[in-house]
């Protein structure tokens, strides 16, 4: 409560208790006619605007989308919800105040709203539409790989959820190929760290990295990479096994590619060969590996 509000309830019961009766009856005469509550008060009367016509606002939200004045136009939309709670122009007007926002590059608005949208309307023939633009806002967040991931993170787990819902909607293709974009990011990164630990000679570190990028990003380009730098780290930490099953997985899934050449040169000059260990970590994932 401001200073200026607390004084006034602090003075009030003091002036009212030295007031005289009719005093008060006139301050309660003031307080109510100037309200409208008694429909008195010239000064402060009243007056009911007349209600707008939702397809007006709706068309005035049209306009202004149409003119790029995205800020007027989902205030237009907005208002919708306001005026017409409980009714489809309040769904209507949620859905387009989230894709002027959208537009606007409001993305953290057009995202919770995208989220409340879901929550109230989760049949909506709609809502596939409103899943896909928060995806986006995610999307249109992703910065390069030397920055924290983050909204490459969420972008693909919204399209995830997007796909596993609905996916025979208009918008799956688009959001498989904007998940294979975001993941390829999230591998990149992956790559970078470990690379950075590489030349650090902190092996252990290095290969938790590239593990991470077979583990989970393992249909994305960066794969092919990821083995060699197994079999360079191993090989400098001496464990000779896991060396020789990323050069054989590489071998295998990659024939004839530079990165295999290289791993087969790396590991001839340790007196070694490609061979798969089954006992090794690698060897679980590379039953699963499928290269893009």
């Amino acid at each position: 409560m401001s200073t200026r509000l607390r004084s006034f309830f602090l003075v009030l019961p003091l002036a009212a208790s030295l007031a005289a009766a009719p005093a008060r009856a006139d301050i309660m005469d003031t307080i109510t006619n100037g309200f409208g509550l008694l429909g008195g008060g010239e000064k402060y009367k009243t007056e009911l605007l007349p209600d707008i016509p939702a397809d007006d606002i709706y068309n005035e939200g049209l306009a202004k989308l149409k003119s790029n004045d995205y800020e007027g136009a989902s205030k237009k939309f907005a208002d919708l919800e306001k005026q017409y709670p409980f009714s489809q122009w309040a769904r209507k007007g949620l859905l387009m105040t989230i894709f002027s926002q959208y537009k606007k590059n409001a993305f953290d608005d057009a995202v919770s709203n995208a989220q409340r949208y879901i929550g109230l309307y989760p049949t909506s023939p709609d809502t596939p539409y409103v899943y896909y633009l928060a995806g986006m806002s995610y999307y249109n967040q992703v910065p390069d790989v030397m920055r924290d991931q983050v909204p490459a993170e969420k972008a693909l787990s919204v399209f995830s959820q997007l796909l596993e819902k609905y996916p025979n909607s208009e918008y799956a293709a688009d959001a498989r190929e904007k998940s294979r974009i975001a993941r390829d990011q999230l591998a990149a990164k992956e790559m970078t760290v470990g690379r950075f630990y590489l030349t650090r000679k902190n092996y252990p570190a290095a290969i938790n990295r590239f593990h991470d990028v077979l583990g989970k990003y393992q249909t994305t380009r960066h794969t092919e990479e990821a083995l060699y730098r197994l079999t360079e780290a191993y090989l400098a930490m001496g464990v000779s096994a896991e060396a020789q099953t990323a050069g054989a997985i590489l071998q295998h899934n990659f024939p004839g590619s530079q990165w295999t050449k290289d791993a087969e040169a790396l590991l001839k000059g340790g007196g070694l060969v490609p061979v798969e260990h089954s006992d090794s970590w690698m060897s679980k994932i590379s039953k699963t590996l499928r290269p893009s």
